[in-house]
């Protein structure tokens, strides 16, 4: 999975690969709301949502994609809590970021989605992410 590359996300009006579309996993469901409203704070609005559930961590991102909007909602997960982008502008994204940050929720692994990424499951990305934030934390 590694053949992935990290490339900095600059704050500009550049879409980033994908159709527009947040996948969320990891948040309770009162957790869910909080999400929501911190996403209309950002200003980022019309951006579809889906919920991933535990037991879709092994389909591929490409496809829980094609969820509809706010599938999942109303239903908690168990996955790590991660929140992945697809199709946002670079600004929505730190946007996004630095609201959620200020919010004082817990942690949550963040990634955009890229032609290599979409072709794998929700599970293998996770444990990516999880991968790179241990480095990153040793290396700190």
């Amino acid at each position: 999975m590694s053949q992935a590359k990290f490339e900095k996300v600059t704050r500009s009006d550049s879409i980033l690969y994908g159709f527009r579309k947040l996948l969320l996993c990891g948040f309770s469901v009162p957790q869910q709301s909080e999400l929501i409203r911190l996403i209309q704070r950002a200003g980022v609005t019309d951006l579809p949502l889906v919920w991933v559930l535990s037991d879709q961590a092994g389909i591929r991102l490409a496809d829980l994609l094609h969820e509809p909007d706010n599938s999942g909602l109303g239903e908690g997960s168990a996955l790590p809590r991660a929140i992945i982008v697809s199709g946002t502008t670079e600004s929505e994204l730190h946007r996004l970021i630095d609201t959620y940050r200020q919010s004082g929720m817990e942690k949550a692994l963040w990634a955009a989605l890229t032609p290599t990424s979409e072709t794998w499951s929700m599970e293998a990305l996770l444990m990516e992410l999880n991968a790179e934030r241990e480095s990153m934390t040793r290396r700190n």
